[in-house]
């Protein structure tokens, strides 16, 4: 798999990694972070001109490191346009459209309804731009508009006491793959020395990739996927994670998910920073139940049991293979594009089966480029295998 960036400009933080190494993202969150404004402003703070957010009135903060600016003009994400829409009560469709169609509508309506309450408080996720010859200062990217009650869990902060977690389970371990998108934060851990026979589910399977045989090679790892969204996209999660060897899929089981959510009391107006205390404790609880979650799902037992849960639906030969993934695909919501690749991995991975199936959709949520639609994807594979088994 090769990395991939990108930026939302020049003068502002990296934005996005699709399989990078850890080294990669630390950097990009460590840029993120140096560039991060997370303001609560009232309504009346807020307009929208030619499609921009921005800020006036805000009283600026003045620290030992400098004084940062708040006030200022910020391009929204489609994450941000999804809150505005949220908060706004814009049918999200219809913001869309304007923004496409008809900015000046769309500055119209969105300051029309800010206007209506201006007391009313947000909390505004902001990257800052860097100033330089051509770029005003204070002109960003506007990350998120969320609730002011909305607690702020850093993906860097989340990262190092999730690691931290990993390093007191006393379990060996290593990160095959890091994804950062406008949403969510995405870490894949591993850890081979916890790897469990799967024959059964494994039998005449070939990767779809370099034709390894799953006879050869029926090995699965013990695993889970650390996640975490800075925009109100999600908790903090720990998900168990199962990778199967020979062709590196990955089965999420979002059953037994470990969450820590994002909510806490209304914040005061002006830029928000927690306190040492305030970060500390929620670090803490969040380094112990990382510990805990990783003692479980790092455990032989745990895996063998999953595998054992899942083999006697997997072996269900399919007699119409095609229909049975049209079924499944359209039952799960899964758009045509998606459901063509899924045929192809299915056919190149050799296993006429409901568990031919489930493997044909993991190996497909590796190719996607999208790290959202990709985690999405990997997730439905389970209820695709019980979804295929059915139809048989």
């Amino acid at each position: 798999m090769t990395q991939q960036f990108a930026e939302r400009a020049t003068n502002v933080a990296p934005t996005g990694a699709r399989n990078a190494d850890l080294c990669d993202l630390v950097r990009i969150l460590e840029d993120q972070n140096r560039h991060k404004l997370d303001v609560i402003a009232p309504a009346a703070a807020l307009h929208f001109r030619e499609g921009n957010l921005h800020v006036e009135g805000i009283e600026s903060l003045i620290t030992e490191d400098g004084v940062t600016e708040v006030d200022g003009i910020y391009r929204p994400t489609g994450v941000a346009d999804e809150g505005i829409s949220d908060k706004l009560r814009i049918p999200l469709a219809y913001l869309r459209r304007m923004r496409a169609e008809n900015v000046p509508l769309l500055d119209e309506n969105v300051n029309a309804w800010l206007r209506e309450e201006p007391e009313r408080r947000f909390m505004l996720r902001a990257f800052r731009g860097d100033s330089g010859p051509g770029v005003p200062p204070g002109e960003g990217v506007a990350r998120a508009l969320l609730s002011d009650s909305y607690k702020l869990m850093d993906n860097f902060d989340m990262l190092l006491a999730a690691l931290d977690g990993v390093r007191q389970s006393g379990h060996p371990t290593r990160v095959t793959g890091c994804d950062l998108t406008d949403r969510r934060m995405y870490v894949r851990v591993e850890s081979e020395a916890v790897a469990v026979q799967a024959c059964e589910l494994l039998r005449g399977y070939r990767s779809p990739f370099d034709g390894r045989s799953g006879d050869e090679l029926p090995m699965i790892s013990a695993g889970f996927v650390i996640t975490n969204s800075e925009v109100g996209a999600g908790a903090y999660t720990i998900t168990p994670r199962a990778v199967i060897q020979v062709c590196r899929n990955g089965l999420t089981e979002t059953k037994d998910v470990m969450r820590a959510v994002h909510l806490g009391g209304k914040q005061d107006e002006g830029v928000v920073s927690w306190s040492g205390q305030t970060q500390r404790k929620t670090l803490e609880l969040i380094t112990s139940k990382t510990a805990d979650a990783v003692r479980t799902f790092l455990s032989r037992e745990y895996v063998e049991a999953k595998v054992r849960q899942v083999e006697a639906a997997a072996a269900k030969t399919l007699a119409e293979p095609t229909k049975t993934i049209e079924h499944v695909t359209k039952t799960l919501s899964i758009g045509a594009e998606a459901k063509d690749m899924i045929l192809s991995h299915f056919v190149r991975g050799g296993q006429m089966t409901a568990g031919g199936v489930m493997q044909a959709v993991t190996s497909t949520a590796q190719t996607l480029t999208d790290a959202d639609q990709a985690a999405a994807l990997e997730a439905l594979a389970l209820p695709a295998l019980t979804a295929a088994a059915a139809h048989g």
